[in-house]
């Protein structure tokens, strides 16, 4: 969607997404430490309003906002300066909403005020990056909504095409072909990994959301990101239970070594001298 533009010159955009559970237990999800770690990315919240938000991203890349309204378990605002220091403040809302059949509507709406377009890509780059997230909170809390989560990340990058960086990474892991529904596990010689195909996304926007019970019960979630003449491959594994923080310390470092034969982080074809 486009970016929204008041006459005030309030811009915004907004993704919203309906998942199980209580307004309660969807607010442990989307607004504590460890309910947003469960799904998102590793994150330290003091709950209050003038509290601290800091979201880590991977090395030397968190997030840091200040919580202006905190308003259980309806809505709350963080503010930050992620779009830099010379840009306008963003104001991140989260509205939940409940519905009947024990459902609830999980919004988040970004937006700043600018006199001009100069952020509006910023803004739908944030929009862009939720339907994702999203999809691997509502599997959370549709399964293992509450339980103590051990999470993991590794990520390769391989040359273009995005079609052949995509299949030299799930070719291998016999995750190619698998279609929504069907379980799949990796053969000898890969890191253990085994559960149902949740979602499986199209050819030019490549994506596997699977639901795991290898290593341990859990989600994993691998997709494709082109950027600068390169594709990004991540990783990420969330796994949950009393059982996840020793199967993550085993299964990790095996998933680190072999992402980083395959496709280490300075590929080939971004070499120079």
């Amino acid at each position: 969607m486009p970016v929204h533009k008041d006459p005030s010159g309030r811009r915004s955009v907004q993704a919203e997404v309906e998942v199980p559970g209580t307004p309660e237990e969807v607010w442990q999800a989307i607004v504590t430490g460890p309910g947003i770690s469960s799904w998102f990315v590793p994150t330290q919240v003091e709950e209050r309003e003038g509290g601290t938000v800091t979201a880590n991203f991977g090395p030397g890349m968190d997030s840091a906002s200040t919580i202006t309204l905190w308003d259980p378990p309806r809505r709350f605002v963080a503010e930050s300066q992620d779009l830099g220091p010379n840009a306008p403040s963003i104001a991140t809302e989260w509205i939940v909403e409940a519905r009947s059949g024990g459902r609830c509507v999980v919004r988040v709406v970004h937006s700043l005020f600018a006199s001009a377009d100069d952020w509006d890509g910023q803004l739908e780059g944030f929009e862009g990056g939720w339907p994702a997230f999203f999809r691997i909170l509502r599997l959370y809390l549709a399964h293992f909504r509450g339980q103590p989560c051990t999470a993991f990340q590794t990520m390769g990058v391989a040359p273009e095409p995005t079609a052949q960086a995509w299949d030299a990474l799930t070719g291998p892991l016999a995750l190619t072909a698998a279609p929504e529904g069907q379980r799949v596990s990796t053969p000898t010689g890969a890191p253990p990994l085994a559960g149902l195909v949740e979602r499986r996304g199209p050819p030019e926007y490549p994506e596997l959301l699977l639901r795991l019970d290898q290593p341990a019960a859990g989600i994993a979630h691998l997709f494709a990101l082109p950027m600068g003449g390169q594709v990004y491959l991540p990783l990420r594994v969330f796994l949950y239970g009393d059982q996840a923080p020793a199967a993550a310390v085993r299964a990790e470092p095996l998933w680190q070594a072999w992402m980083a034969e395959r496709f280490p982080l300075v590929a080939e074809g971004a070499q120079t001298g």
